[in-house]
């Protein structure tokens, strides 16, 4: 886009109120390196390269070439996906939920979050989001015309901290918190002990949680809980679930949001005008995701492992040592010793640049993610193992 151009957006109200988006510089340079002949490896975005499990594919194959499969399908899911839904939660969470009120299919877990943000948000509410996390959490009540406070957020004990302390000092309370546990940068779990304290915050202030469990099936430690295993927190909490990493079908855009009925019947309302639900057949394939076996989700977690094994050791051998996470497809990682002071997007720049991997400055995931970078586990350990053989030779050439 030209420099015109960008000034141009800035003219809408809605664009007006978004932060610069860093991960476009990034994104940049990687498509100009790329353009002249650089292999770039490439943990940038969390875009999974495991395959779609075939039993999945079979059935989105044999469902597309039936008739009356092609139309218009209903934007809150066909019934068959949402009873799969709730019999994925009580197998995964001994949860019961109503696939008729309690339960929409999204079209991915970000749209059933935008929208529900859409939903629930009047102008100058205030929302208490973790930073660092996933952009959405926060743009996508922006957008809304929300305003965010972001409470600091590495790891869940941080994050109840600070929620508490932001109230103890508030004039009201926020009309939502957000959760992201196993948060998405950071690879860190919360325990049931957190959400029972989350829900009984939310009661006492009469405040709505807006949980994304996008990465429940990706760990490594301790197994991830779902916010709906504390008693009573359907009366509060909506939780966001996805397929896309869980069964490698990110681009085939398959979500739920599950939780209070009040909450999913104003997603259901809103959803109502603005689509027509997923493609049936990538529904149907979906039923089959989560009704089908369930090694894909044990043989994916051991890669995602295995990469994140290999990846702590090669780095830490070629000078820049990582947190090993406990979760998700990600490692939140400091600057290399001797880089601290050049920030996350210059690091990250200068990283592609003289070692040709590209990995996510960490202030695109908020003010607190300032002096990290997140790696996804998204190449393969041959690639990885390049990978810590060019940071060696960068980290060394860099002294």
């Amino acid at each position: 886009m030209e420099h015109s151009e960008e000034a141009q957006l800035e003219d809408f109200y809605r664009i007006k109120q978004l932060p610069p988006y860093v991960f476009q510089e990034v994104n940049k340079l990687k498509a100009q390196l790329r353009s002249d002949g650089a292999d770039i490896i490439d943990f940038g975005f969390g875009n999974p390269d495991l395959p779609t499990p075939p039993h999945v594919i079979n059935k989105l194959i044999e469902t597309v070439q039936k008739p009356r499969t092609t139309g218009y399908s209903v934007s809150k899911g066909i019934l068959g996906l949402r009873q799969a839904c709730a019999r994925y939660y009580k197998r995964r969470f001994d949860v019961d939920l109503s696939p008729e009120e309690e339960i929409i299919a999204t079209i991915g877990s970000k749209e059933g979050f935008a929208n529900l943000a859409q939903a629930i948000t009047g102008p100058g509410d205030v929302i208490y989001a973790p930073d660092p996390s996933y952009p959405l959490h926060a743009y996508g009540f922006i957008i809304a015309g929300a305003k965010i406070q972001g409470i600091a957020a590495i790891t869940a004990d941080e994050y109840l901290a600070g929620i508490k302390a932001a109230l103890a000092k508030a004039d009201k309370p926020p009309l939502a918190i957000v959760v992201c546990f196993p948060s998405n940068p950071t690879g860190q779990i919360a325990d049931l002990d957190f959400y029972r304290e989350i829900v009984a915050i939310a009661k006492q202030h009469d405040i709505i949680v807006l949980s994304d469990l996008a990465y429940s099936e990706i760990y490594f430690t301790d197994v991830p809980p779902s916010i709906f295993q504390v008693e009573g927190a359907k009366d509060v909490a909506v939780e966001t679930i996805s397929l896309s990493k869980t069964y490698s079908m990110a681009g085939w855009r398959m979500g739920f949001a599950v939780g209070s009925k009040r909450l999913i019947h104003a997603l259901a309302r809103v959803k109502s005008y603005l689509d027509y639900g997923a493609f049936t057949p990538i529904q149907v394939a979906a039923c089959a995701a989560l009704d089908g076996p369930q090694d894909c989700i044990d043989d994916a977690r051991n890669i995602y492992r295995k990469r994140r094994d290999v990846l702590v050791e090669t780095f830490a051998d070629a000078g820049w040592e990582i947190n090993c996470p406990d979760a998700s497809m990600f490692a939140w990682a400091n600057l290399p010793a001797g880089f601290e002071d050049m920030g996350s997007l210059e690091f990250s720049k200068q990283l592609m640049k003289g070692a040709s991997v590209a990995v996510s400055p960490g202030v695109g995931f908020g003010a607190h993610g300032e002096g990290y970078v997140r790696i996804a586990l998204v190449e393969n350990e041959q690639r990885i193992r390049q990978a810590a053989r060019n940071v060696r030779k960068f980290i060394a050439q860099s002294k």
